[in-house]
């Protein structure tokens, strides 16, 4: 829903002043205006998406024209009294309600941010999280596998597999070159056309498994094979380090600010009076023994509807 706050709602509204010079009215239709300054904070407020489509002055005009068709329809939609209809008027208070709580919401997560202090003492206590290893793979797939047999490339079994696996590891430790084998060999074709080479690893970003292995294994050793659900991996780490606390402390900066957020909701939730009636709603096991229970209505336990959006510890996986 586009701002409807930001101008006046239709015919019969109070008359805004004139505003100064500087901010001119830039959007009208059927009575309602909006100066530069409303339109802008309008459009600061949409998707990123839809902003970055309205970047241009065609864009903007774009957006002005879907603006002034909403706000006919939505003129007319009042004039005939949908608004009073009980079906509409609850969506109309479901959406409030909901851009309210998005709003403070976001408040709270401003007032949460946490200090230098407190992030680089996340970031020691969880430094581990952190670590990144520059790998790279050679894949064998078997039947079963959710990798597609490669074009005029038998179906091994895993059996095949496996001793195909040990043989290019045999090679390479001969001498043979790990990224021409991969090239030649591997049936993630992906990573194979450039040598089998994953890029940076960080935890938690690859199949446990896999992760266990490219964590432990010595530097530039050529791993046994690793059974996987995708086939059998030989594995070599050519680096391992972890990343600085500049490459996180956003990171770590969205993710304390949101769990202090998620905490300031659950104190709301607990310290408001919710209650169910049992005879709608049914009686949960849960809710047996409630201490301040009463017959028919029941405090609500659980957890606050608003919730914040996951924040990933680490850069996503190359």
């Amino acid at each position: 829903m586009l701002g409807a706050t930001l101008w006046a709602q239709g015919p019969g509204a109070a008359t805004p002043p004139a505003p100064a010079a500087a901010d001119p009215v830039v959007f009208s239709v059927a009575g309602e205006t909006m100066t530069r300054t409303q339109f802008e904070r309008m459009l600061a407020a949409l998707p990123a998406n839809v902003r970055g489509q309205a970047n241009t002055p065609d864009g903007k005009r774009q957006l002005a024209d879907r603006l002034a068709e909403m706000k006919i329809l939505a003129q007319e939609a009042r004039r005939i009294g949908l608004p009073a209809q009980p079906e509409v008027a609850t969506q109309i208070k479901l959406q409030e309600d909901n851009l309210l709580a998005s709003a403070l919401y976001q408040e709270l997560i401003k007032k949460a941010a946490p200090s230098e202090t407190e992030l680089k003492a996340a970031y020691e206590a969880r430094k581990a999280d952190f670590e990144q290893a520059k790998t790279r793979h050679i894949l064998i797939r078997f039947q079963g596998s959710r990798i597609p047999v490669r074009k005029d490339q038998k179906d091994l079994t895993e059996a095949e597999a496996l001793a195909k696996a040990q043989a290019l590891r045999a090679r390479i430790l001969k001498g043979e070159d790990f990224a021409a084998i991969a090239k030649a060999e591997s049936d993630d074709t992906g990573s194979g056309a450039s040598g089998g080479d994953l890029g940076e690893l960080t935890r938690g970003r690859t199949i446990p498994e896999f992760e266990q292995l490219a964590f432990s294994l010595p530097i530039n050793q050529i791993s046994e094979p690793l059974k996987t659900q995708f086939g059998y991996h030989l594995i070599q780490v050519q680096e391992r380090g972890t990343l600085p606390f500049d490459k996180v402390k956003a990171d770590l900066e969205r993710e304390k600010a949101g769990d202090t957020a998620a905490q300031e909701v659950k104190a709301l939730h607990d310290k408001a009076k919710i209650v169910l009636n049992d005879s709608y709603f049914g009686s949960p096991a849960a809710a047996e023994g409630t201490p301040g229970a009463t017959a028919g209505a029941r405090p609500v336990p659980g957890t606050p509807a608003v919730k914040p959006a996951a924040a990933p510890a680490t850069p996503a996986k190359k």
